[in-house]
């Protein structure tokens, strides 16, 4: 079996729930080989501050990964699209250079403020054209389910990171932008949801990942 390596590098968007775990038992389960993640989180954190810290630089030095997932701080797109797009830039061509591929981990609107989702979704677009990214679309996966099944929450009690289903359907639409390939569905993980609720997931990520990748064309 391939083996896949991933180094995830955000704050505690990435972190809640073990988003990159949650994906590598996605391509396990789906028999897309091995998916072998690692993580540099600082709680509240922008690229910025990791870019100064150098440690995801020396990780990217020191070791090979295919992919380096950036995750943004999660209003930063929204209130200063200039920083985030700056912020990827110099964070892409440190990625270049270590032979990876930039991966960028579109997020999603507070709950009480859904409106912002237009704004987080052109700064992770633009960003990705700018320097060739993978974008996955989790943030519009999130709207696509929050509009479709209201009923499922996807926010923890804070309206900002995620609850378990939440962090399930981003890894759902990583698995679908990443490793789907001629699959046509999301493999079964053991996770504690409502077969109902799994169902809408999979069909959010699938429908958006689908959808995206067309209009990207």
């Amino acid at each position: 079996m391939a083996k896949t390596s991933a180094l995830f590098i955000g704050n505690s968007f990435t972190a809640r729930n073990d988003l990159p775990g949650l994906v590598a038992q996605l391509v396990a389960a789906g028999g897309k080989g091995e998916l072998g993640c690692e993580l540099i989180s600082i709680s509240g954190a922008p690229l910025r501050t990791h870019l100064n810290k150098g440690e995801a630089h020396k990780r990217m030095q020191s070791q090979h990964f295919d992919y380096v997932v950036l995750q943004e701080q999660s209003t930063l797109p929204i209130k200063n699209a200039a920083r985030c797009l700056e912020n990827i830039r110099d964070f892409a061509a440190l990625i270049r250079k270590a032979g990876a591929r930039t991966v960028l981990y579109m997020t999603w609107a507070r709950r009480n403020a859904p409106q912002t989702q237009d704004a987080l979704s052109t700064a992770y677009i633009e960003a990705g054209s700018a320097t060739g990214a993978i974008v996955v679309p989790a943030g519009l996966a999130w709207q696509r389910c929050l509009q479709d099944h209201p009923d499922i929450l996807l926010h923890d009690k804070d309206q900002s990171h995620p609850n378990p289903a939440g962090s399930y359907l981003a890894a759902c639409t990583f698995y679908a932008a990443l490793f789907l390939g001629r699959s046509r569905s999301i493999p079964a993980i053991a996770i504690d949801l409502q077969d109902h609720e799994i169902d809408a997931l999979h069909t959010a990520a699938l429908e958006t990942v689908r959808a995206f990748n067309k209009g990207q064309r």
